[in-house]
């Protein structure tokens, strides 16, 4: 195998541990802000496991985090909680960077 093989071996390795890591922190926010919303929503402890299992599937709709956001806002504003796009979206950046931490917390150091 040559230099550049290895190279390239290496580089596809990285890149598929890196969309790994984003799955998990997707992952793991959609979870917080299911959790984040269940107390908006007035959910106790067992229905708000199920609703961020719920939100997390809302996921897997479509690419891009969309179908997260009109899950969550649709059911805040159903629910009348006054809480704006914004600042729904604004929560929704807030946990990512959050879940990030906690994902790159939890990958073992080489």
């Amino acid at each position: 195998m040559t230099t550049f093989d290895n190279r390239e071996k290496d580089f596809e390795a990285k890149f598929r541990h890196d969309e790994e890591l984003k799955f998990k922190a997707t992952v793991r926010r959609n979870k917080l802000l299911g959790l984040w919303a269940a107390e908006y929503l007035e959910l106790d402890a067992e229905a708000a496991g199920a609703y961020a299992r719920q939100v997390v599937e809302a996921d897997f709709e479509e690419p891009g985090e969309e179908d997260v956001f009109r899950k969550v806002f649709g059911d805040l504003e159903a629910k009348g909680t006054g809480l704006s796009e914004h600042q729904v979206r604004k929560r929704m950046e807030e946990l990512m960077d959050e879940a990030q931490k906690q994902i790159m917390e939890e990958v073992p150091k080489d």
